[in-house]
């Protein structure tokens, strides 16, 4: 059985269609989501589907190496970042080479970096009139969305899109793709 360990902070709704992507599979399981936000409403949704979850520290995972054991001790086979916003230490990427991977809610190179998440990647999308944006999937580095990607998938912006607009398409293409390439990974 392969196993799956989230990251998120927030309102975990890839986490949930991950955790229910996998449910009732017989060769890959999501046994833990884990985050930085003790009020993230991802807690709540690991709860209600039955999946460990817990939440921790800036100390505990930058300045120790407590999440990195919990991870160890958890031995999963894929890390996935999902909606997690903080940068990734290098302790955990180094015991766990090409194990961590993202969900990008932009067509990367364009508008990654520091402070690109949410609803600043698809203000930027329409502030800058593009034509088409999309989610990328991609290994995590010690880099800001830098990571080798793994997949990408685009959708039209219309000239009258708003943000919310966009953030709904990407939305869908995040539940459509994400736990598919996340299996594929896995059966490689």
């Amino acid at each position: 059985m392969k196993r799956i360990v989230i990251f998120a902070s927030g309102s975990g709704t890839n986490a949930e269609n991950l955790i229910k992507f996998f449910h009732n599979s017989d060769t890959v399981s999501v046994i833990q989501v884990l985050t930085n936000n003790p009020h993230a409403k991802v807690l709540e949704r690991a709860k209600k589907l039955k999946v460990s979850a817990l939440s921790f520290n800036r100390i505990a995972l930058l300045e120790t190496d407590d999440v990195l054991n919990i991870l160890k001790a958890s031995k999963p086979d894929l890390i996935v970042l999902a909606g997690f916003l903080w940068k990734f230490p290098e302790n955990i990427l180094n015991a766990f080479p090409n194990k961590v991977i993202n969900v990008h809610p932009a067509l990367l190179p364009k508008y990654g970096g520091k402070g690109m998440y949410g609803m600043h990647v698809h203000e930027a999308v329409v502030a800058n009139k593009e034509k088409q944006t999309g989610i990328t999937i991609h290994y995590v580095n010690e880099f800001y969305d830098e990571g080798a990607i793994i997949f990408q998938a685009t959708c039209d912006v219309n000239s009258d899109d708003s943000a919310e607009d966009v953030a709904a398409k990407i939305h869908e293409l995040e539940m459509e793709h994400f736990p598919k390439v996340v299996e594929k990974l896995l059966n490689e």
